[in-house]
């Protein structure tokens, strides 16, 4: 769990001990921190002070070097080359990299920081959505695949087919590109939103 692990980081407790508040805050700086929000976008997302939201960030970058040497190395690129690409390889130009004016300069290199991980994360999803597609035709299964909303599938699912459903998807988005970092599908089930429950 990244999130609870930076939210152990940035409040200094044991991951056993962060509540989940923490653990809202500490998502909202792993997200804010790889979009390139400062310290003062950080301080009004949160609701706290400059000086905390710069500790935050500070402690983060103390931790997750990488993360640093990555945003660096992605402005740097998109200056020279004028343009980011995902993992797969798509492009996205940004020809406002080198610009001027500040303002809309720093939003180029958010975009240069962002693209490859958003990019990549929509890359894997829709080639999944594609391979979970095929494998369903393939068995003759009646599940449908219905909606996808960011990093999630929803799907219409016969009580008889909900296992194999569930671990056709699982295996397909778990698997769909291997990475250093392992992919985790949780599944769940359940006639509405608010009456969902793991599927066993």
């Amino acid at each position: 769990d990244i999130h609870k692990a930076t939210a152990s980081l940035i409040y200094g407790l044991e991951e056993r001990d962060v509540a989940d508040s923490m653990r809202e805050v500490a998502k909202r700086v792993n997200f804010g921190i790889i979009y390139g929000l400062t310290h003062y976008g950080l301080s009004q997302d949160l609701n706290i002070a400059v000086e905390e939201a710069q500790r935050f960030i500070d402690s983060y970058f103390l931790t997750y070097s990488g993360v640093k040497e990555y945003i660096h190395e992605q402005i740097k690129r998109a200056e020279k080359d004028g343009f980011v690409t995902t993992m797969l390889g798509r492009r996205r130009y940004i020809p406002e990299i080198n610009h001027k004016n500040q303002g809309i300069r720093q939003l180029a290199q958010r975009q240069a920081i962002n693209t490859p991980i958003q990019g990549t994360a929509s890359d894997l999803i829709k080639l999944a959505m594609i391979q979970i597609h095929d494998r369903i035709k393939l068995r003759g299964l009646k599940s449908r695949m219905i909606l996808q909303i960011h990093d999630e599938l929803v799907f219409d699912v016969p009580k008889e087919e909900i296992k194999e459903a569930a671990e056709l998807a699982k295996e397909r988005m778990e698997n769909v590109l291997k990475l250093k970092v392992p992919i985790k599908v949780e599944t769940k089930i359940g006639k509405n939103w608010s009456e969902m429950e793991k599927v066993k």
